[in-house]
């Protein structure tokens, strides 16, 4: 008597997923589509880290707060205690010099989180993993955040700007040259903005926050206080250089008022931070390219 012999089991039909023979892993594709990264992508991912961590709120915040307040403080003293004839060939613009030296601290500051944090919270491993072209991530931070702050420090010089401009020309002031306005708005902004993404680039050079942010107040604060020290008459020549090249000095002269008659002058400063900026990015290209993360 003959028995009924069950079907021999199939083998399951190829799907999509195997591979081709030939392909860069013979036997296997991933069913997910796999593109080629590029910057876009690294830019998308700094956005992203950029606009979630509360210090970027923070740090913007109080800048906004020091700039606006500060200069609508000041407009609102000098307009109060000034006529036509005191204000007479003055710049008017010139009085938010004050509130942009503080606010700048928070943009360094944020500049040094943006990258230093990292590496405090062991969170530059995921990105290294993510995109091992370390050059990519540098380049994708330094657009993001140098957008950042360019954006809000126009946005706060340009308002503060309209403000004094309303309230000092009603107390006689000579109204700003189309010159003048540029400087005190994108020029000024370009500054800080740079001077933000030289911090970014000392914290990732140092990679440790607070020892970055120190050496940047430093840089910041130093040369005039040392300047101050040196009463030697063999020293004046140094003393007037620390003057004049301070970054405070170098800011001041976007407004044609910087600590002495000499010195940079006109765009002259923007065209410094721009050339210190290239070669610190350089070395931290350098290093980052070598270091372990």
């Amino acid at each position: 008597m003959s028995t009924h012999q069950p079907p021999m089991p199939q083998a399951p039909a190829a799907t999509d997923w195997q591979a081709a023979p030939g392909g860069p892993y013979p036997g296997y594709t991933s069913p997910i589509p796999v593109v080629r990264t590029h910057l876009g992508h690294a830019l998308a991912s700094e956005w992203t880290k950029i606009k979630s961590v509360r210090s970027t709120m923070w740090t913007l915040g109080v800048f906004l707060l020091l700039v606006v307040g500060i200069g609508l403080l000041t407009g609102a003293v000098v307009e109060a205690n000034s006529d036509s004839e005191s204000l007479s060939g003055e710049n008017m613009l010139s009085f938010g010099f004050f509130g942009l030296l503080l606010g700048s601290m928070c943009i360094m500051t944020l500049g040094v989180l943006t990258t230093a944090s990292e590496y405090s919270t062991g969170m530059i491993r995921t990105t290294a993993t993510a995109c091992p072209s370390r050059g990519r991530v540098l380049a994708a931070k330094s657009i993001v955040f140098f957008t950042v702050a360019f954006v809000t420090t126009l946005a706060s010089s340009g308002f503060v700007a309209m403000l004094h401009s309303s309230m000092l020309g009603n107390a006689g002031a000579d109204s700003p040259t189309g010159g003048q306005w540029l400087k005190a708005t994108v020029g000024v902004s370009l500054y800080i903005a740079l001077l933000g993404l030289l911090s970014l680039l000392i914290g990732s050079i140092i990679r440790h926050s607070a020892g970055a942010i120190t050496i940047m107040i430093g840089a910041v604060l130093a040369p005039l206080v040392i300047a101050l020290f040196m009463a030697a008459s063999s020293m004046q020549k140094l003393q007037e250089w620390l003057f004049e090249y301070s970054i405070p000095s170098q800011l001041g002269a976007f407004y044609d008022n910087g600590l002495t008659g000499s010195g940079p002058s006109g765009w002259d400063p923007l065209w410094i931070m721009l050339g210190l900026t290239a070669v610190v990015y350089a070395g931290a290209y350098a290093l980052l390219e070598k270091r372990d993360v």
